[in-house]
């Protein structure tokens, strides 16, 4: 793996402290990715995060003794162990499954931008012809400072997060590295004034879609085409949304005990970075409506090795300060085994919205989290809206658009 160029500086590192911040890389799919992890502290009063820009993923904890360093991303089950030996960090970054090398250096210069980068700062519709979830179009916004660019790819389940990336050999290769793992982007210029556009998929394989900028118009027909709340329906909208499952002390919970709440149940589970979006964003609503009647129930699909005893959820309730019931459902490929008698809910986090009378009004699937910035912001406001409804008893949302059915159009 190749390492960043060394600094002056790091030269005269001891290996008795990591204090600094550390710059490095690993693979993924044959990609280098690129990181930051910012140190302070020594012994078990260590502290450290992941750099992505002006965002930060805190560590959990972390402890450094004897040139080895660990660093614990609870609310992610991952952990990233490193060895400091001649300035140099080496390990691994591991969680759910999965190992991947990691190598640093301290104040390591990240790559350097090539000149005369060309402008694609803007909207993008992306075309992705029966993607995963069955959608058409993913759109791809990206901000840019000259040879610098900030970009997020938001799909019918939501988005990657903020991936940055400089102009080098010809295409823009954006990334980050946080407490969920590596991400990362090709964003390949056209003559014809396209982008191709490469992103890893399953089985380490890349794929490869066209871009096109979105006009006004393709911009309404891409917010028609794979339409968030139209995408998951129930096979019977006149009969009522049915769960029952134990919260985290074993006390069993289900649908009829909210009977004539207002109440939004949502499919998610704590590996899930856009259900992590999410839930901030339910607490808020949680604390500012739960007196009016409303109430939320988090519905969490996790793997068979964290069902005993859940310690991932527990970081997650813990990180966000999540008031509302957490229920443990079982496992992901359990979803359509648990929650039954709904299409296409294949999505997470999905988000059922339910009345006083016990039917499902609206359903949205994914969530478009902060990095989508304008998106994020009019998603939350229509959700407000949404259950300034639900409590006031009316069957619908003021905006067209969110006039959910609950069944296919």
């Amino acid at each position: 793996m190749k390492v960043f160029a060394q600094s002056s500086s790091s030269s005269a590192t001891t290996d008795a402290s990591p204090a600094g911040i550390w710059s490095g890389a690993t693979q993924v799919n044959s990609h280098e990715v690129p990181f930051r992890l910012e140190i302070a502290g020594s012994g078990d009063q260590v502290r450290a995060a992941f750099i992505n820009g002006k965002e930060k993923s805190a560590a959990s904890s972390a402890s450094y003794a004897n040139g080895h360093l660990i660093v614990n991303f609870d609310y992610y089950a991952n952990t990233l162990d490193a060895t400091l030996e001649h300035g140099i960090l080496t390990g691994t970054f591991s969680g759910r499954g999965r190992s991947i090398p990691v190598t640093a250096e301290l104040n390591g210069k990240l790559p350097v931008a090539d000149a005369n980068p060309p402008h694609i700062g803007d909207l993008w519709e992306v075309a992705v012809d029966n993607g995963a979830k069955g959608e058409h179009t993913w759109k791809l916004r990206v901000r840019q400072a000259g040879p610098n660019v900030n970009a997020v790819i938001e799909r019918i389940d939501g988005d990657t997060g903020s991936l940055y990336g400089v102009w080098r050999g010809g295409v823009f290769t954006v990334s980050h590295f946080t407490a969920a793992g590596p991400s990362f982007a090709i964003l390949r210029p056209q003559p014809d004034g396209s982008l191709q556009v490469e992103t890893s998929a399953h089985g380490g394989t890349m794929q490869a879609s066209t871009a096109r900028r979105a006009s006004p118009v393709r911009t309404v027909a891409l917010e028609s085409n794979d339409d968030p709340l139209h995408h998951t329906f129930l096979k019977y909208p006149y009969e009522p949304l049915k769960f029952r499952f134990p919260d985290l002390s074993g006390k069993l919970v289900s649908s009829e005990d909210f009977a004539d709440k207002a109440l939004i149940v949502s499919i998610g589970g704590s590996w899930c970075p856009n259900c992590q979006d999410e839930a901030p964003f339910l607490e808020a609503l949680y604390r500012k409506y739960h007196s009016r009647g409303l109430e939320i129930v988090e519905v969490s699909f996790e793997e068979a090795a964290q069902l005993p005893n859940p310690v991932r959820l527990r970081a997650v309730i813990q990180r966000y300060g999540i008031t509302y019931p957490v229920l443990l459902a079982g496992t992901p490929d359990q979803l359509n085994e648990k929650i039954q008698h709904v299409e296409n809910l294949d999505c997470w986090p999905t988000t059922f919205f339910v009345g006083r009378d016990g039917l499902v009004k609206a359903i949205h699937t994914g969530y478009a989290g902060p990095a989508t910035g304008a998106d994020n912001r009019e998603l939350e406001s229509h959700v407000t809206a949404q259950v300034e409804q639900l409590l006031a008893g009316k069957a619908s949302s003021p905006r067209a658009k969110a006039i959910q059915v609950a069944q296919k159009q």
